[in-house]
């Protein structure tokens, strides 16, 4: 028989001892109360603390890290968060290594949306988790891949898609085989509230991400639409880019200040009539001569046809489903596994569907 000496213990019974909960100490003890005291003193009245937790499940929660920080984590590790890195943002398939991807995106909006809420004294940690998750529910091939899967489930079931909601989803339903992540409620109505057809969120939090969202994605999408050829910077309309400045960076940087200064005024997440004005004239330019022209039209084409090559032969074939998919209404089962794939996957299962096996050897 093994012998331990006096005052130690062996490997099992430490396993047996934190198995299941967070090892305890000082430091881990104090610090629910150091975060209260701290975000008490140094937040703003209108801040979403952090404490107390409000998730579906009860869970043990981490000494040295707060819920929303927890959440973060949460996302960061889910298989969801990884697959981003091979979606598309706004062009499918480039040539290039410096596009940004879904993943990108994310990040950028991260890390504009904390800018925000460390100008504004609120809290960071909650934006972040809101920020990294908002989008973990695209499918493939950004809004155009979102549009078609929308149209698929509305022809054949009477339902519809939706990105926000389907980011819910993940992290409520189909990460961990079946158990979700149980974020908090905060994080989770940030998530569903980020897109502009959705309700806004009831933080001022997850308000921020719901414009930084809209911020980032339309100066990145710029940037890549000149380093495409599809327009150049003499074409972009002159006014807007008057107030807001000839750079990606500068634009940025002249939005994210008119935010935080016309929001701080008006206790609430807003931005300035000129400048808003003039980021939604370059919105609206983007849509007819970047997402509407003409190679987004051919390429929308391209992924109709894939999607909804996919979505047939997965409700003509149940059984091919992978088993990972919850039960549930067949329209949501199809919906929830084309969603999850990355854009790579979708056009290696569509080739294989197009391809006789005899002709692919």
């Amino acid at each position: 028989m093994s012998e331990t000496l006096p005052g130690t213990e062996d490997d099992s019974s430490v396993l047996r001892r934190t198995a299941g909960a967070h090892p305890s100490g000082p430091v881990a003890e104090r610090f629910e109360q150091r975060v209260r005291e701290r975000e008490a003193r140094e937040l703003s009245q209108l801040a979403t603390p952090s404490y107390p937790v409000r998730r579906e499940r009860a869970d043990s929660e981490c000494g040295l890290r707060t819920p929303f920080q927890r959440d973060r984590d949460r996302i960061v590790h889910s298989k969801a968060f990884r697959r981003l890195n091979h979606k598309t943002q706004v062009f499918i398939a480039p040539r290039g290594d410096h596009y940004r991807t879904r993943l990108t995106h994310t990040l950028e909006v991260t890390q504009v949306s904390r800018t925000v809420a460390r100008a504004l004294a609120l809290n960071e940690d909650l934006v972040e988790a809101i920020s990294l998750g908002h989008d973990l529910g695209h499918p493939p091939f950004g809004h155009i891949g979102e549009e078609v899967l929308d149209n698929c489930l509305s022809e054949r079931f009477g339902t519809h898609f939706l990105h926000n909601e389907h980011s819910v989803r993940i992290v409520e339903v189909l990460e961990r085989d079946g158990e979700g992540l149980n974020l908090t409620e905060p994080v989770r109505d940030g998530i569903r509230g980020h897109s502009g057809r959705a309700v806004e969120p009831a933080t001022l939090e997850g308000r921020i991400v719901r414009l930084v969202d809209r911020i980032a994605y339309i100066n990145h999408d710029i940037d890549d639409a000149v380093r495409a050829g599809v327009i150049t910077p003499a074409d972009l309309p002159r006014i807007p880019i008057a107030v807001l400045g000839d750079s990606g960076r500068q634009r940025i940087d002249m939005l994210v200040h008119d935010l935080v200064e016309h929001s701080d005024r008006a206790r609430q997440i807003v931005q300035g009539e000129e400048v808003g004005g003039a980021m939604a004239a370059l919105r609206a330019f983007m849509f007819e001569r970047v997402y509407l022209a003409a190679e987004a039209t051919s390429e929308h084409a391209m992924v109709d046809r894939v999607i909804r090559a996919l979505f047939e032969h997965y409700c003509e074939h149940p059984q091919r489903i992978p088993i990972s998919i919850p039960d549930g209404e067949l329209g949501r089962r199809v919906a929830d596994h084309i969603a999850g794939m990355t854009d790579r996957f979708a056009i290696a299962q569509f080739e294989a569907l197009s391809i006789p096996s005899a002709f692919a050897r």
